[in-house]
């Protein structure tokens, strides 16, 4: 029996080592089959697309917002992973009664580094999560290379619309616009705010537009509708996966950064 510490600063008891994991989080889940907890991982939610098999070879709970709990119960899990931001608080309750839960709380790079060594530590993968923060602070160090010579851009990162909402501050997404040398004209905002589109000239006038890919799936319609209100900004679609999954898909976003700072270069 051990007591550790989630990144809410709650106390968990663990009373054997977790073998029957349930992640209720997309990019965490990825994280787990990348640290070799595939087999232990049981139950996962719809929205758990990567690795792209385990939606056929896992039980499925319910969404990130709205699980099945009986379901969860059935799989007799000793370990629950949640997400502050991805997840409802209001779940705790009913998931404690289930398994020890454990919630990260990530708006970092570093937060994500100290979650994936957390993780290590508790489900006994030290080895594979040291391997994979020294792969992700080689990428981040290269890229910080690739970018020192670009321009900083104004930009407003949009995640929903109608209601139009974008990325504000305190979040994932703002540190890696931050790392693209990207001026997010919303950061004096916190979180996930709802803005007026037709204000958009006078609230900063970003040069890029950037529509991401999830949650919300934009359309060349909403690209047309913001871009009447700007002068003469670029639209990018977005893969959201690699501006908000934290864990793992770092090892992929900074390639993809890349590869888009090249496009962005062709417009300019």
């Amino acid at each position: 029996m051990k007591t550790i510490k989630d990144q809410l600063g709650r106390e968990i008891t663990l009373k054997t080592q977790p073998k029957r994991i349930i992640s209720l989080v997309p990019s965490q889940t990825e994280l787990l089959c990348d640290l070799n907890l595939e087999n232990e991982l049981v139950g996962i939610t719809k929205f758990c697309v990567h690795p792209y098999h385990l939606k056929s070879t896992k039980t499925i709970v319910g969404g990130t917002k709205k699980v099945d709990f009986d379901k969860i119960k059935s799989l007799k899990p000793d370990f629950i992973l949640c997400n502050k931001e991805e997840n409802t608080y209001d779940f705790l309750p009913e998931l404690e009664k289930i398994a020890p839960t454990y919630f990260s709380d990530i708006s970092t790079i570093q937060d994500s580094i100290d979650f994936i060594l957390n993780l290590g530590s508790i489900l006994n993968r030290r080895t594979e999560s040291q391997n994979l923060i020294e792969k992700i602070n080689f990428k981040i160090n290269d890229f910080k290379e690739f970018i020192k010579t670009k321009p900083i851009r104004k930009v407003a990162y949009f995640i929903w619309a109608k209601p139009w909402m974008v990325a504000g501050n305190e979040t994932y997404i703002n540190q890696m616009l931050q790392l693209n040398k990207f001026d997010n004209i919303y950061q004096n905002m916190s979180r996930y705010p709802k803005v007026a589109i037709d204000k958009i000239r006078y609230e900063g006038d970003p040069e890029i537009i950037i529509l991401s890919s999830e949650p919300f799936p934009f359309k060349d319609e909403h690209a047309v509708e913001i871009s009447t209100y700007t002068n003469r900004s670029i639209t990018v679609f977005a893969d959201g996966e690699m501006f908000s999954w934290y864990g793992s898909r770092l090892l992929l976003a900074f390639d993809y950064f890349k590869e888009l700072h090249k496009k962005l270069d062709s417009h300019f």
